[in-house]
């Protein structure tokens, strides 16, 4: 009995982490980063659709998702899932990436004709890969999926793209580490959750970040007003990216992303800027994400 109980408090305090993709992924590494020294259950995801199917059957569990990336830039579809998920955003990390090339024990160099990985992955090798034109390349789900299915499946003359760890992970025999072509490649993860857990996971007097999103009116300077009121309220703008509207020609949702110094002064210049947008929606309030290497 006394073992059972302590089974459940454990189970009760143990944060269940919904990412895309599987274990050694980068956003299994990216959730450890983030909750470092906590305990968490991975709900292991095929896509991002599926990360937020999780929330919505368990409204305690929390999604981490990639949004962008220093090379190969904003997860666009991302955007719309989250705007459309109802969850929250109450945090964010940024994961510097980092490449090695591995494959079962028995191969080696001349034995690759394969390499496998995620097509994000893949371009960001693309320099490395341009050196072996005679290895096709194969798209696949995940980087470290690519990993699992060589090792499960012992496909000789295959190798994978992904994290070093996901190689020690899956038995497999690191060729060369640090493939990829920038070594100041990042990726920016924002952990998300259901708006009713958002307080409990964030600390608000540290937030000084804000994600929202809105329309304009298809008018003469629209945006460039609201941009004027953000400055006046001296919010600093540090991303902007445009989607069209799907059957509203010419006409787009804005995501922006604001850092400010003064919670109640962001506040306000929210409240000013609402007149003048169509649609306006706060993604999330969080805390600046610190960078890993």
């Amino acid at each position: 009995m006394i073992s059972n109980n302590r089974n459940n408090r454990i189970l009760q305090h143990m944060k269940r982490i919904a990412i895309q993709g599987l274990i050694g992924s980068f956003h299994d590494i990216a959730a450890h980063l983030y909750f470092e020294g906590e305990q968490m259950q991975l709900i292991c995801c095929s896509t991002f659709e599926q990360v937020f199917d999780s929330i919505r059957k368990d409204p305690t569990a929390i999604g981490m998702l990639a949004i962008e990336n220093t090379i190969a830039g904003s997860l666009l579809h991302n955007y719309e899932l989250l705007r459309d998920s109802g969850t929250t955003i109450v945090g964010e990390h940024k994961l510097h990436i980092s490449h090695c090339i591995c494959c079962l024990p028995e191969d080696d160099w001349e034995t690759i004709t394969e390499i496998h990985s995620h097509p994000v992955a893949l371009m960001q090798c693309r320099e490395f890969l341009a050196q072996h034109p005679s290895m096709k390349n194969v798209e696949a789900e995940d980087t470290a999926g690519s990993a699992k299915m060589i090792a499960e499946g012992q496909k000789r003359g295959w190798a994978a793209i992904c994290h070093a760890e996901a190689a020690r992970l899956y038995g497999l025999k690191v060729l060369e580490d640090h493939i990829e072509d920038n070594k100041h490649n990042f990726t920016r993860f924002l952990v998300v959750c259901n708006p009713n857990k958002a307080d409990m996971l964030r600390p608000l007097t540290e937030t000084n970040k804000s994600s929202i999103v809105f329309s304009l009116p298809h008018e003469e300077g629209s945006l460039s007003h609201v941009l004027a009121i953000l400055s006046f309220y001296k919010i600093n703008l540090t991303k902007i990216q445009s989607l069209p509207i799907i059957g509203r020609e010419w006409e787009y949702l804005f995501y922006v992303d604001v850092m400010f110094d003064d919670l109640t002064r962001y506040r306000q210049s929210i409240d000013a800027i609402i007149p003048l947008t169509k649609d306006l929606k706060i993604l999330g309030e969080y805390k600046d994400g610190r960078q890993t290497y």
